[in-house]
């Protein structure tokens, strides 16, 4: 009887077993459902978007709401939003649809008292904040510059009104400042009047398929500068500026993994360039696929405040440079251009030399031309150091560095039997530069 019970037992056991089986298998696992994000419309909250009258307000309380909610998307349908600084609240994304342009006002009183705090677009102490959509965020810069001139224009500055001081007082375009977990992609940065998308305290940045253009020839209005960030992801940006167009600096702190990829850079500067604020150190930055192109410096390291720079890599480069000017704009068309000096004699944060270490450039194309009639024969340290010093030109002149690897690079040589003096590949002095490698370099010219 024992056994019959067990037995039978056993059996209801594995009938039960595989009807549940058989059911789990036959049902389609369950779906998670993602809830959409909020969308709060900058139409509904006033805005006119006529290009004329301000829709400050309107934008800030869009803002304000979704960032009450919880968080979401402030949606900015097609038209021309004018606006004074608005203010970007942890959770909240700008969704700058096409067809829909942000426009920075040309006043002083559109932007905080505080000169720190200019800027069109602007996030303080922020987390999970970005901007996309494919639309246009703008600056306004035209209306900024006194006077136009085909070398370098002359522009406006508010340092007339006792706001602040020295000749770059203008507002920039795009901030985030002491922010984390930061998302900008896929959107036009046009026309700052300063600079453009500037990162400073930050950490967890990603910047991939964003546009910049500044115009060509307007002073200071660089592309991207990440100031004592960490965490940086930069990819398939377009980079078309007059001034530098990326440009780490640590003026407020170190600056750890910022990594740029798939990028096609232009400036009437220096295309890629770290400093010349450079109080604290620079380590873990990667530099890959990129394209310069009619750049009037190629990569370019100014340490001007005795910050150290080490693990620094750049990899697979084309590099363009031409010479824009001899005395307006800093630099000779170096392809690349390693400089590190006190900022100036009486200086106490640049009181020695910063240090290099770890320096690769691999698989580096440079071709050198000569484009114009202008005077060479001098290296150009600026800002600070030692000015203007009479010297031969070079391919790359560097200073100040512990082991550098060189691999696969060659460097093409155009006319170089007209031009006697342009054909030295390397400048340095073996007292500042230690522990060299070279694989596979070649420099040679295109006469022969």
């Amino acid at each position: 009887m024992k056994m019959a019970a067990t037995l039978f037992r056993l059996t209801l056991f594995f009938i039960l077993f595989f009807i549940v089986q058989s059911r789990l298998y036959a049902s389609p696992p369950p779906t998670i459902q993602h809830p959409l994000p909020l969308l709060f419309s900058v139409v509904d909250y006033g805005a006119i978007g006529d290009g004329r009258r301000y829709d400050t307000a309107a934008i800030q309380a869009a803002i304000d709401a979704c960032h009450s909610a919880g968080g979401g998307h402030v949606r900015f349908p097609p038209g021309t939003y004018l606006t004074a600084t608005v203010y970007i609240k942890s959770g909240v994304y700008l969704v700058v649809e096409e067809g829909a342009k942000i426009l920075g006002g040309t006043k002083l009183e559109d932007y905080p008292a505080e000169r720190r705090r200019w800027y069109v677009v602007l996030a303080e102490n922020a987390t999970d904040v970005g901007i996309t959509g494919g639309g246009v965020i703008d600056g306004h810069g035209m209306k900024f510059v006194k006077i136009f001139r085909e070398a370098k224009n002359v522009m406006v500055s508010w340092n007339e009104t006792g706001a602040c001081l020295g000749d770059e007082c203008r507002p920039r375009l795009v901030g985030f400042l002491g922010s984390r977990n930061i998302r900008v992609w896929n959107i036009h940065l046009n026309e700052p009047a300063y600079w453009c998308l500037h990162l400073v305290r930050c950490d967890n940045t990603s910047i991939h398929d964003v546009s910049i253009y500044g115009d060509f020839n307007t002073p200071n209005n660089d592309g991207i500068d990440i100031e004592a960030s960490n965490n940086t992801v930069i990819t398939r940006c377009n980079v078309n500026t007059g001034d530098d167009s990326i440009c780490p600096k640590t003026t407020y702190g170190p600056l750890y993994n910022l990594t740029v990829t798939n990028c096609w850079i232009r400036s009437r500067s220096s295309a890629i360039k770290l400093g010349s604020g450079s109080s604290y150190d620079f380590k873990g930055l990667v530099f890959d696929n990129i394209t310069i192109y009619d750049s009037h410096r190629g990569l370019g390291m100014q340490i001007r405040d005795g910050g150290d720079v080490s693990d620094v890599t750049f990899s697979n480069m084309n590099i363009q440079t031409r010479y824009y000017d001899p005395v307006l704009w800093w630099g000779r068309a170096e392809p690349i251009y390693i400089t590190t000096c006190p900022r100036s004699p009486n200086s106490t944060e640049g009181s020695r030399d910063g240090h290099l270490s770890n320096l690769k450039f691999q698989n580096v194309n440079f071709t050198y031309r000569r484009w114009t009639n202008f005077p060479d024969g001098l290296v150009d340290y600026r800002p600070g150091c030692r000015g203007l010093v009479k010297h031969s030109p070079a391919g790359i002149i560097m200073e100040h560095i512990d082991d550098l690897e060189l691999g696969n690079v060659n460097m093409i040589w155009s006319d170089v039997i007209q031009n006697k003096r342009w054909n030295n590949p390397l400048d340095f002095l073996p007292s500042t530069v230690n522990n060299i490698s070279f694989l596979n370099f070649r420099s040679e010219s295109d006469s022969q």
